[in-house]
């Protein structure tokens, strides 16, 4: 089995992390993804200490995705400056981690 990474990002509203859930999924860029809020998030834009209600959008796919998962989701992210962190998968399931396998491969 391949490398495995888990991805998120923030947006500010429900509609917009719901259609980017479903768009990467759609295009297999992610096996799986989930929408998780209202958050709270706190932190610095253009000099100055903001604080917003948003909803984390976490999704689950091969390292060697990663490249056309950013593109994607750049192009549908609303912000000017969207979070997009991706975090090693160390451990897992090997059921789990072959059915993101088998799940990005589809298409």
């Amino acid at each position: 089995m391949g490398r495995y990474i888990q991805v998120s990002t923030t947006v500010e509203r429900k509609e917009d992390a719901d259609r980017i859930a479903k768009t990467l999924v759609e295009r297999r860029a992610a096996a799986c993804a989930q929408v998780i809020g209202p958050i709270r998030s706190t932190y610095w834009w253009k000099g100055r200490l903001e604080e917003a209600t948003e909803w984390l959008c976490v999704m689950k796919t091969r390292e060697d995705l990663y490249a056309d998962l950013e593109a994607s989701l750049k192009a549908t992210h609303p912000y000017e400056v969207p979070e997009i962190v991706a975090v090693p998968v160390t451990k897992g399931s090997e059921a789990y981690l072959r059915w993101i396998e088998e799940e990005t491969s589809k298409g």
